[in-house]
C-alpha cells in the first residue's frame, strides 16, 4: 500500500451513531500499525415491511495501534443510513452548543435534560512526557437546532487529563435522495492540543417522546427488503481512510398474504458488502 496520497481500506463494518448496524459478528480492521474495531446493534430485529416502528441503537467502535502506542488521530467520520431508518426529532427541545460548552457532563445533562437523545463513553489516549495516559468520559448525545433546515445532534463529553477541556460538537445530519436516507458529519477537533488521539466511542441511542399528544420515537426504522445498510468513511491525520459499507438482515413483520408461507419479494440492488 504506498504511504503517498489517500490511502483508501474496505471496511466490512461501521459503527459511530449507525442506526442500521446489527448482528453478532464485529469488524476488525488492521492498515499498517492501525487497527480500527466495530461492533452494534438495533432492536427490535423485526419490523413492519412498509411503516416505521421504534428501535435502540447500541454501537461502539475501537482505534488501537499494534504497537501499543498511542494510535493515529481520528479527525473525521462520515456515516450514511439506509433509506429504511428515519429521524423524527420534531416537538423535541434543543440544547444549543454554547449552553453546555462549558459544563460538565453532569450540568450538560441537567441543563438540557429534555433534548438528551442518546448516551455513551467516549476515551482517549494521550501522550505526556511519562508516557501515554488514558483519558475518558461520559458522552451525552442532545438533539440540537436545526442547521439550513437539517437536523443536528450536539455531542458533549470533558476531559481532565492532563487539563480540563470540554467539548459540544454539532454533528450535522443531511437530508439526502437514493439509497441513504441520511448522512451525518462528525469532525473532531484536537484534545490535549494534538497530543490525544480517540480509543474508544460507544453510544446507546433512543428516545420515545409526546409530541402533539401522540408518542413519537427519535430512531426508528422498517424492514422494506430484509437488509438495512450503513456506510461509512473514517479519516486519519496521516491521510489513511478506511470507509466501505455493511449490510445486516432484518425480519419483516408481514401482513397476510394470498401466496401463503412461501411468499417472498425481490431485494433492491445492493453493492458488494458484509453480510451477517
Amino acid at each position: 500500500m504506498p504511504l503517498a496520497g489517500l490511502r483508501r481500506v474496505a471496511i466490512v463494518a461501521c459503527a459511530l451513531g449507525a442506526l442500521s448496524v446489527a448482528g453478532a459478528g464485529a469488524a476488525v480492521v488492521e492498515v499498517n500499525n492501525l487497527i480500527l474495531h466495530a461492533d452494534g446493534g438495533f432492536q427490535p430485529r423485526t419490523l413492519p415491511r412498509g411503516r416505521f416502528a421504534p428501535i435502540e441503537f447500541k454501537g461502539h467502535f475501537d482505534v488501537a495501534a499494534k504497537d501499543g502506542g498511542r494510535p493515529l488521530v481520528l479527525e473525521q467520520a462520515v456515516i450514511d443510513f439506509d433509506r429504511d431508518g428515519r429521524l423524527s426529532a420534531g416537538g423535541l427541545p434543543t440544547c444549543p452548543p454554547q449552553r453546555i460548552a462549558q459544563a460538565s457532563p453532569e450540568e450538560a445533562r441537567r441543563l438540557c435534560r429534555g433534548a438528551i437523545v442518546g448516551e455513551g463513553r467516549v476515551e482517549a489516549l494521550i501522550s505526556l512526557a511519562g508516557g501515554p495516559v488514558p483519558a475518558s468520559s461520559p458522552l451525552t448525545i442532545f438533539n440540537g437546532p436545526r442547521v439550513g433546515g437539517d437536523p443536528t445532534v450536539v455531542l458533549h463529553a470533558q476531559t481532565t487529563t492532563p487539563g480540563t477541556q470540554t467539548f459540544a460538537i454539532v454533528v450535522p445530519i443531511e437530508r439526502r435522495r437514493g439509497q441513504f436516507r441520511y448522512r451525518a458529519r462528525l469532525d473532531f477537533p484536537p484534545i490535549a492540543g494534538g497530543l490525544g488521539s480517540i480509543t474508544h466511542v460507544g453510544v446507546k441511542i433512543g428516545r420515545r417522546f409526546n409530541a402533539g399528544g401522540q408518542l413519537r420515537s427519535y430512531v426508528s426504522a422498517r424492514c422494506s427488503d430484509g437488509i438495512l445498510e450503513t456506510r461509512g468513511r473514517f479519516a486519519f491525520a496521516d491521510g489513511t481512510i478506511i470507509e466501505g459499507g455493511v449490510e445486516k438482515f432484518c425480519r419483516a413483520r408481514w401482513p397476510p398474504s394470498p401466496l401463503g408461507p412461501s411468499a417472498s419479494y425481490t431485494s433492491r440492488p445492493r453493492a458488494a458488502s458484509s453480510t451477517g
